[in-house]
């Protein structure tokens, strides 16, 4: 190892996409707390990006928000691009956009079907394959960290847990399983690690009516007995891109209270 402080980040630059709230907001936070500058990606609000880097310069680090949609491979390598011209070569990168668009299955429709499919699991392909040969552009940096670079994917637990009436959702992070495990394979004998964490619930804009409905229902899926906050994930991927984490790859780290317990099941169902 290169430091003592095994849990900082200190000269490394991060990019994280869909950080300009949510979990991807929490993330850029951590790992700015960490020690990290960092890229924030937004889709839609420039106002919400520019207010995410508020948030990271009021940190001491260095940050700038960029215009990107992951399902458009010009995007994203123009992204890329524009964050590395800023703030140099990207050490970790965090493929964390998604999006859902639920319906019973008779009922979905091919557009909705292709568009989760586009932005979850092509988005998350396309965002990793360029981390992947930009780390190897920019070569191993050892007085900054062991490892060439590091990619985590913000998956689900319904990557295991199936999930009625949001079956495109469900399958978006099932391949995304599967395409972290097999990049890893493929890369970690360049010291490249790629991981995913695989948040639960956690407490966002895109459940507050769920949670606001029916709260109790929710919390019986949850041993731990409370609703995650994105920082519970962020701080996992700021653990998971230190040097503590550096024998880490190929995995997925749960942050979901014991949801993948399946609860229900206690006593024999």
């Amino acid at each position: 190892m290169t430091s003592t402080n095994l849990l900082g980040l200190d000269g490394q630059i991060a990019l994280v996409t869909g950080s300009s709230s949510g979990i991807g907001k929490a993330t850029a936070i951590e790992l700015a707390r960490a020690g990290a500058d960092v890229v924030i990606n937004y889709h839609g609000s420039a106002e919400k990006g520019d207010a995410a880097v508020a948030e990271v310069e009021a940190l001491g680090r260095r940050a700038i928000a960029i215009a990107a949609d992951v399902s458009s491979e010009s995007d994203v390598v123009a992204m890329f691009d524009e964050a590395e011209n800023e703030l140099g070569p990207l050490d970790i990168v965090v493929s964390n956009a998604g999006i859902q668009k639920d319906a019973a299955i008779a009922e979905m429709s091919l557009d909705d079907w292709n568009a989760v499919i586009a932005v979850n699991l092509t988005g998350s392909f396309l965002v990793g394959r360029e981390a992947i040969r930009r780390f190897r552009a920019k070569g191993l940096r050892e007085t900054v960290s062991p490892a060439l670079g590091k990619l985590v994917f913000d998956s689900s637990v319904h990557q295991v847990i199936p999930w009625a009436f949001r079956v495109n959702y469900a399958a978006s992070k099932g391949g995304l399983d599967l395409l972290m495990r097999s990049i890893a394979q493929e890369v970690s004998t360049e010291k490249i690690r790629v991981n995913s964490v695989a948040p639960g619930a956690i407490a966002t804009a895109i459940n507050a009516e769920e949670r606001e409905d029916d709260k109790e229902a929710m919390l019986k899926l949850i041993p731990y007995g409370r609703i995650g906050e994105p920082a519970d994930v962020g701080r996992t991927v700021a653990w998971l891109v230190s040097d503590a984490a550096d024998y880490i790859t190929g995995q997925t780290l749960f942050v979901d209270g014991g949801m993948t317990l399946h609860p229900g099941f206690r006593g024999n169902g």
